[in-house]
């Protein structure tokens, strides 16, 4: 009978407080799963190996009973038939069947009790494992919803917000920095090439008056002019 107090102790554990104290929800949900599903296997068959038993019972009752009275039948026939002696010896053998019959009663009632208690249990287990189906994809559900508030409040946790926002500030004056080089590069750039004019003009203006200086000490110091209407005197 070790397989009913299994049943018993399965029957009357609390789940949610075995989910509380394993590690993995998860997997202990499914295993509870398991273990039901083993359970019922295991008492399914032994309610079938009753029911058997049962129905032995059953016909050795009936047997039983049919003897008893085919003894009590012939006991009537020899008194019918006037013989008193034959009567007695197949009473006697009706005696005999009576008690058969008792005991087989007694039996096919203990056995038929044992096997109404085995079917009830099977069926209350069967209960228990339909129930902890019905509940395990809510329980493994909200169990993985707990794991990823876990985690992101460890996350959150883990993280200094004020350092974060200052690193993000810091990467934005750089940027700004970058940003104002890259148009003050721009600018000087621009400004180069309106220097490299004037240095350019600056630079004919000198040469045009050496030229001049030149022509004037080649005509005995007399500046040149340029002849604008046929050349040079």
């Amino acid at each position: 009978m070790g397989i009913f107090s299994r049943i018993g102790d399965v029957l009357k554990a609390n789940i949610n407080d075995m989910i509380d104290r394993a590690e993995d929800p998860e997997k202990m949900v499914k295993q509870i799963i398991l273990d039901l599903q083993k359970d019922v296997r295991t008492s399914t068959e032994a309610l079938g190996k009753a029911m058997a038993s049962q129905r032995i019972a059953e016909r050795q009752h009936e047997q039983a009973v049919r003897t008893a009275a085919g003894w009590e039948s012939k006991a009537k026939a020899a008194l019918a038939a006037g013989d008193t002696e034959m009567a007695k010896k197949a009473l006697s053998y009706k005696v005999k069947a009576d008690a058969d019959v008792e005991s087989t009663a007694q039996m096919l009632e203990t056995i038929t009790t044992q096997t109404e208690a085995v079917r009830d249990q099977v069926e209350a287990l069967k209960a228990k494992l339909d129930e902890a189906k019905s509940r395990q994809a809510m329980l493994i559900a909200r169990s993985q919803m707990a794991k990823t508030q876990k985690n992101l409040a460890q996350s959150m946790g883990g993280v200094d917000a004020s350092a974060a926002l200052d690193k993000f500030n810091r990467m934005e004056e750089k940027i700004e920095r970058q940003e104002a080089e890259a148009a003050a590069f721009a600018e000087i750039a621009g400004g180069s090439s309106d220097m490299k004019s004037f240095e350019e003009l600056e630079n004919d203006m000198k040469v045009d008056a050496e030229l001049q200086r030149l022509m004037a000490e080649m005509n005995g110091g007399q500046t040149a002019v340029s002849d604008t209407e046929g050349g040079t005197l």
